[in-house]
């Protein structure tokens, strides 16, 4: 059962709280938060809210209107396992004060919404998401970026690279090679003590987790598979989950990331998300066709596909991200559905139950704002299911390798920001549907992401030195 704002009350006196950190996010999925004393923490809060400046959050307010609140969510009180003193952690909405409303640029307002708007169409009551965010830990990493040019150095004892530096300690020896590093025991997955410790800090904090492992990916690649949820409460998972992978791996003298291509020539970081639309208790998704799918999970599916270009403009948002969506590699790249597939960009997993059927959505990755793609994803499918969008006949062969004439006829997903921003700006109708996303926060996430490929565009990359110094 759901906190209280009373619960809450009781859990700050039952813990000795001395804090209470307000959690909140930006556009750009970033989590923020501000820390309040806990004699200034009362049930006023819950009621009344605290302010803050919301013209320094990018994207967000000008000087002119910055005054903003956030607004506690009783639910979502967790304890944090990484501080001195006893700090209880919150997740906020953020509201406008004047009205009294959501503001529209509020990821998890946004996010509200999307579930509000399944229940007002009748299709619906709950949407399930359940992500696999993958990401790697590193010993360290240092970058430069100014006029005299740019560079970047990983440092990862696991990596294959590392085979030939004398440590202090010793080079052991034990290492994945490229693309080597899914499911080695110990030596060679060094990292298994890291995700035990995350998976209990996790624990402690209300996220349910089913599995942990290393990746695909040699240098220190990992995942950590955590139970599915409605769609905010998952949400707002995935940012605990960020947050005790970040802190775990620092307190363990080691770096995280959820960039999904950090390392050139091994795989990538993806956030699979497998979704799931239920009514009364009832799976919609379970049926007698393709899969044991029915046609409500066909169209959701269609739905998907169609909207995929302008969907990756937010599932998928940023420079790096199209850095491992690239044709001829094992990337979801390839706009079809299959079950078990996993070249598919739409994928059916295997399940026993017709309670757990569901779809999985390949393409998305970690760096993606979890309050926005999932409610974008649920869009896109909701309007799939409303005109009876049929994703076309299922592709069960590799699509990695299918002969040319049959490639071609597979649409692809975008092969950059630009596109994506491109296809997002001509094809959003659906989104803004109930008004769960505004035409006004579009625009501002646009103009936002426009910023950072200016930037891109200007700076000159050093394999450009590589390709072109010489000519």
């Amino acid at each position: 059962m759901a906190m209280t704002p009373d619960d809450v009350l009781k859990l700050v006196k039952d813990k000795e709280v001395k804090f209470v950190d307000f959690r909140f996010t930006d556009t750009r999925g970033k989590e923020q938060h501000v820390t309040v004393p806990v004699k200034y923490f009362t049930k006023e809060k819950f009621e009344q809210g605290h302010a803050f400046d919301g013209s320094s959050i990018a994207g967000w307010k000008g000087i002119q209107a910055s005054d903003m609140l956030l607004m506690p969510d009783a639910s979502s009180a967790r304890m944090d396992p990484f501080t001195d003193e006893p700090v209880l952690n919150i997740s906020c909405d953020v509201y406008e004060p004047m009205d009294g409303k959501p503001y529209d640029r509020d990821p998890r307002s946004i996010a509200k919404k999307a579930e509000a708007y399944l229940k007002q169409t009748g299709l619906g009551d709950t949407a399930y998401f359940g992500p696999e965010p993958e990401f790697f830990i590193f010993d360290g990493v240092t970058w430069n970026v100014d006029m005299t040019g740019c560079s970047v150095k990983i440092k990862s004892e696991e990596a294959p690279w590392s085979s030939g530096i004398d440590y202090e300690s010793g080079n052991m020896g034990h290492r994945a090679p490229v693309k080597g590093g899914y499911f080695p025991v110990a030596p060679i997955d060094t990292l298994g003590d890291i995700r035990n410790a995350m998976v209990l800090a996790l624990e402690q904090q209300g996220v349910d987790v089913e599995v942990h492992h290393h990746e695909v990916a040699a240098a220190g690649q990992c995942e950590i598979g955590t139970r599915f949820a409605p769609l905010v409460q998952r949400a707002d998972w995935m940012q605990i989950l960020k947050y005790t992978v970040w802190n775990t791996a620092a307190s363990y003298g080691k770096t995280a990331t959820f960039m999904p291509k950090p390392v050139v020539g091994d795989n990538g970081s993806g956030m699979h998300v497998h979704q799931s639309v239920w009514k009364g208790g009832k799976n919609l998704f379970a049926g007698n066709g393709y899969a044991g799918l029915s046609d409500f999970a066909l169209h959701y599916i269609g739905g998907i596909i169609k909207h995929a270009k302008a969907l990756n403009a937010i599932t998928n948002p940023g420079t790096n991200s199209y850095k491992r969506l690239v044709p001829g590699f094992e990337a979801p790249i390839n706009l079809a559905y299959s079950a078990r597939n996993r070249s598919a960009a739409c994928r059916i997993p295997y399940v026993s139950s017709p309670n757990a059927r569901r779809v999985e959505v390949r393409f998305p990755d970690p760096t993606a704002n979890a309050y926005l793609a999932f409610s974008a994803m649920l869009m896109a499918g909701l309007d799939g299911v409303q005109n009876k969008i049929h994703p076309g006949e299922p592709i069960d062969k590799d699509l990695y390798h299918l002969p040319p004439e049959e490639a071609k006829k597979v649409p692809n997903v975008c092969a950059s920001l630009e596109q994506a921003l491109d296809c997002l700006q001509d094809d959003h109708a659906f989104l803004t549907r109930g008004g769960v996303f505004s035409e006004d926060f579009l625009e501002s996430y646009i103009a936002l992401k426009n910023e950072e490929l200016t930037r891109f565009r200007m700076t000159t990359h050093p394999v450009e030195f590589d390709m072109y110094y010489a000519s």
